[in-house]
């Protein structure tokens, strides 16, 4: 299937499953999600016992076991497609996990490093550059986007929003929808 013909929700998820499988192999699983946790960690040298570290940690492992679920698997891996059908799935099942909010919030607390509540445009790059290993100039023009009051800083409501719209939109052109690149 074309990406032309796939929806923008799919086509974000499976960008978001290659930045995810970090040995390539076609796959999701745990290890890729415990991977993804420790850049976090590393990124903005927190201990592990750190309430930031726990609390994204526990979200990763939480919203591991949500996706296997929702996956309808017995395994304890997922394919690209698995992971797009348990992420649709899992995003609106917030019966035990609240994908947007929780992960939303976790991140948020670790990129908000100074703790005022807000995400300055250090904090970001600090985001794009160490977690996701993303140096290009367009990161800045990202930061701008997700701005949307302009007032020079991410507030948490603004990141949920952009976190929603990754998950939930199909407006190419929202915030939530150019994380890893314009559609």
């Amino acid at each position: 299937m074309t990406t032309a013909a796939q929806d923008t929700i799919t086509v974000k998820l499976e960008r978001t499953f290659e930045q995810m499988d970090a040995n390539n192999d076609g796959y999701l699983d745990w290890s890729d999600y415990q991977k993804l946790a420790d850049r976090y960690i590393q990124g903005y040298s927190l201990s592990r016992d750190d309430r930031r570290a726990r609390a994204l940690q526990t979200f990763c492992q939480i919203y591991w076991l949500e996706l296997l679920r929702h996956a309808g698997t017995d395994g304890d891996r997922l394919s690209k497609e698995q992971f797009v059908i348990a992420n649709r799935l899992a995003v609106i099942d917030s019966s035990r996990l609240n994908v947007t909010e929780g992960g939303g919030h976790a991140i948020f607390d670790v990129i908000d490093v100074d703790g005022d509540n807000e995400i300055s445009k250090e904090e970001f790059a600090r985001l794009m550059r160490d977690v996701w290993r993303d140096n290009s100039p367009g990161t800045m023009e990202l930061f701008a986007r997700i701005d949307a009051d302009g007032d020079g800083t991410i507030s948490r409501h603004e990141f949920i929003r952009v976190v929603r719209e990754h998950f939930l939109s199909n407006d190419p052109d929202a915030p939530g929808s150019i994380f890893f690149g314009h559609i």
